[in-house]
């Protein structure tokens, strides 16, 4: 891509678009808000697309043809989050800075999330990354901690291919 085309907003489509867009589609259903008790707030809706982005990612990891479709979808993570801050008003010199800070926190919940699936108990980490330390009770974070690691377990059962077309199981 040339110096105009950034210039001008002219992104080329990332090969994980689509998957990148099915992550935001699934994070955006409201039984995560509703029987999940996850806040239905800017910061809410982040949480939830970040736990939902660390189970496909743990998923790309895991694959050895997983790294470099791993970092694009990390890309359209950074460039969605720089459109969003943009519509809600904040200007090119702190964009950088939240989009890091951003990129800092879905690290931190990667791990967590790793760390969680690894232990088979993701509740810790969602009460301290999705629930911002208040723990919801058992229902809501039982409900959410199911449905991410059904989600795991189905991943993990997807073809490479298929995923990168945006299919989510």
């Amino acid at each position: 891509m040339g110096f105009l085309d950034r210039l001008f907003g002219r992104v080329p489509p990332r090969e994980t678009s689509a998957l990148y867009n099915a992550v935001v589609e699934r994070a955006r259903q409201p039984h995560w808000y509703v029987e999940g008790g996850v806040a239905d707030t800017i910061d809410g809706r982040f949480d939830m697309i970040a736990a939902v982005l660390s189970m496909v990612l743990l998923r790309l990891e895991a694959d050895p043809q997983g790294t470099a479709p791993g970092a694009s979808l990390a890309e359209c993570f950074i460039d969605d989050m720089d459109g969003q801050l943009r519509q809600i008003g904040f200007g090119d010199i702190v964009i950088g800075k939240h989009v890091g800070r951003m990129m800092g926190m879905l690290g931190g919940r990667l791990g967590a999330y790793r760390e969680g699936v690894k232990e088979g108990d993701l509740k810790p980490a969602l009460i301290r990354n999705l629930y911002r330390g208040e723990d919801p009770g058992s229902a809501p974070a039982g409900h959410v901690e199911q449905r991410l690691m059904a989600l795991r377990e189905a991943l993990a059962a997807t073809e490479l291919d298929s995923l990168l077309a945006g299919n989510l199981p």
